[in-house]
């Protein structure tokens, strides 16, 4: 089995978007403080409701947030 990473594309699509990251976290009820942990992929897990939230503000899908790539080795 390969291992895998998961990564956060978050700054990518604000950027498309031209949000900014203190609005995104106002609209979906989050602290600025844990939007950016989620940004830079500092974190364990997502919930499907903040990740749907996300989705929802920024009218994309999951899989343009998050990306599996294959762990240098």
């Amino acid at each position: 089995m390969k291992d895998m990473q998961i990564i956060v594309r978050l700054d990518v699509m604000l950027a498309l978007r031209k949000m900014k990251s203190r609005d995104l976290a106002q609209a979906i009820g989050i602290t600025e403080q844990n939007l950016s942990l989620l940004k830079s992929g500092k974190v364990k897990g997502i919930r499907f409701e903040t990740l749907a939230k996300i989705c929802a503000v920024l009218e994309c899908q999951p899989g343009d947030l998050l990306e599996a790539e294959q762990r240098a080795t």
